[in-house]
């Protein structure tokens, strides 16, 4: 633990990347495998269930420190990170122990969840008392599900292959899914020999935004320095969950792009991958989907996070794979190919599983355009195909690994905007402790605001600091870490997409919403209706929309 804890404390102490990536090899080099392999697993943002609620972590810190439990919650909510405040407010132990990674992890977290209260409130209390400040603060972030420290698996992949003398492309598949603990695994990874998991994905390529002034060229039908439309495969970016669909040796699996083995809560597509040869890895992505094509993504939610999908739920919210690019064939990894290769495979192995069983899995189509031109009057009707915007793919480009600038591009469509006064607001953690950071906003119906967003992101340092002295000053009620705020500030919000729901007072709810900007030149009468947000609601498939979706398919 001593390693690791140090490990922590140097990643989250520096923002310089080689100064992250020096400490982490170190780390690798100096640490037991055992040990090491449960760092790869806590690094690469993986966690464990959460053993011990944080309200029974406050009862017991004042229990043993002799605090009251209000003075316990008030350091918490000074501190703003229940882990460092816990570990702050525990005395000292007489001798710390110096116990391995690995020992904490499997004799005192992983039996937590299956013992009753006070023989779980027993041992964590003994840990208090042979852990120091240090170690303890690790190790709540750990029993809590809370750890995360400033590290890309990206760069835990290079730490990695630096210290095994391996490229990090073959360390990032090895990497990739990775989910065993062991002493053997974590040599085996190590080593130079060869992963022996049938479904063993390939790390996901990733495209990068366009730049503004990119955008601004491609508004007017220039090319902006990327050539001519013909050496470029355009795409529908669609609004699903991105996968890979692996065949080998007999089994299916679906990993998402999240490193989830989400196979079982897609049994229609795995049934039709029964088809599919041997050796096969298809890149693509999971949609809602019935006849009249991509549903939104709530229908997509109501399948995830469920072990069991009931042939109820298969029906009322059906599910497609659409394929857009092929990585292995016949057990041969083709992701150096080109891109215009890789996909004429991937055509010609559709043509021969035709007619293709089921309707589970399809070939995701390219998008006919011939100009700059026509590739932004494409990117402003994709909403109208519920797509999130488009695609730009060199067709000569590799498959690659993470995400590199140069060859896939993404290009979203436009934000969703209203104008939405703050009337809500409660404290920030981490590094915004102390500050109002998160904020609830309202529009107006029959004269009164009702709450339709929350959103955190978006402000300078600068404007967080004002908005929140204007929070302190204009408080008219609290009710627990929530303020109720005097209704002036108007600030212009942003959001991806918005759909019906019964779970909200509004009637709808809205994703990925953040602020675009602080609009000081508008008073609160100034701000949006919530029937100009209903508005926004998309409208039922049409027949034409319908018999589009068909010929595409």
């Amino acid at each position: 633990m001593r390693l690791f804890t140090e490990l922590y404390f140097q990643l989250d102490g520096t923002t310089r990347t080689s100064d992250k990536l020096r400490a982490l090899e170190a780390y690798f080099r100096a640490a037991p495998p055992r040990d090491a392999a449960w760092a790869l697993f806590f690094l690469s943002g993986q966690r464990l269930r959460r053993a011990v609620s944080g309200a029974r972590l406050r009862e017991w810190t004042a229990a043993v420190t002799g605090l009251p439990l209000w003075l316990v919650e008030e350091s918490y909510s000074t501190v703003g990170d229940l882990a460092e405040a816990i570990a702050l407010l525990l005395p000292e132990p007489g001798k710390p122990v110096a116990w391995p990674l690995h020992h904490l992890v499997e004799e005192r977290i992983a039996p937590l969840g299956l013992m009753p209260e006070g023989e779980r409130r027993a041992l964590v209390e003994r840990t208090w008392s042979e852990l120091d400040y240090r170690a303890r603060l690790v190790w709540h972030k750990v029993i809590t599900g809370e750890f995360r420290v400033g590290v890309s698996t990206t760069l835990v992949v290079r730490a990695l292959a630096e210290v095994a003398q391996l490229t990090p492309a073959v360390m990032a598949h090895r990497v990739m899914g990775w989910k065993t603990t062991t002493e053997e695994s974590f040599t085996r990874l190590m080593s130079g020999g060869s992963s022996d998991d049938p479904g063993q994905p390939y790390p996901f390529y990733l495209a990068y935004p366009l730049d503004p002034e990119v955008v601004d060229a491609m508004l007017a039908g220039a090319a902006h320095g990327f050539g001519s439309i013909a050496d470029w495969q355009i795409e529908w970016k669609w609004d699903g969950i991105r996968a890979q669909l692996i065949r080998r040796q007999g089994t299916v699996v679906l990993w998402s792009r999240g490193e989830d083995l989400v196979t079982h809560r897609f049994p229609e597509v795995v049934e039709a991958a029964g088809v599919v040869p041997e050796g096969t890895v298809l890149d693509g992505e999971l949609l809602a989907w019935d006849h009249t094509g991509v549903r939104p993504f709530a229908h997509l939610q109501r399948r995830l996070g469920r072990k069991n999908v009931e042939q109820r739920l298969r029906m009322e919210f059906p599910v497609v794979f659409l394929a857009y690019d092929y990585l292995e064939e016949a057990g041969l990894d083709l992701r150096a190919l080109p891109l215009q290769d890789r996909r004429h495979k991937l055509a010609a192995l559709f043509e021969r599983l035709a007619p293709f069983p089921g309707e589970a899995i399809r070939v995701s189509p390219t998008v006919n355009v011939a100009t700059w031109a026509e590739v932004a009057a494409a990117r402003t009707s994709a909403r109208g195909q519920d797509t999130e915007g488009l695609m730009l793919k060199k067709k000569d480009s590799p498959y690659g690994v993470g995400r590199q600038r140069g060859h896939w591009w993404k290009w979203k469509t436009a934000p969703f905007e209203v104008d939405a006064v703050l009337i809500y607001a409660q404290g920030g953690s981490g590094r915004r402790a102390g500050l109002y950071t998160d904020y609830t906003f309202g529009l107006w119906d029959n004269g009164a605001l009702v709450p339709v967003a929350k959103a955190y992101s978006g402000l300078t340092d600068a404007e967080i600091r004002q908005v929140d002295h204007f929070i302190r000053r204009h408080t008219i009620e609290r009710h627990g870490p929530m303020r109720v705020v005097k209704p002036e500030l108007v600030f212009q919000l942003a959001f991806e997409g918005i759909q019906k729901s019964t779970r909200h007072k509004s009637g709808v709810a809205v994703r990925f919403p953040r602020m675009a900007r602080w609009r000081r030149d508008k008073k609160p009468d100034d701000a949006d209706t919530l029937d100009a947000l209903r508005r926004l609601l998309p409208k039922e498939p049409s027949a034409e929309r319908i018999l589009m979706t068909a010929d595409r398919s």
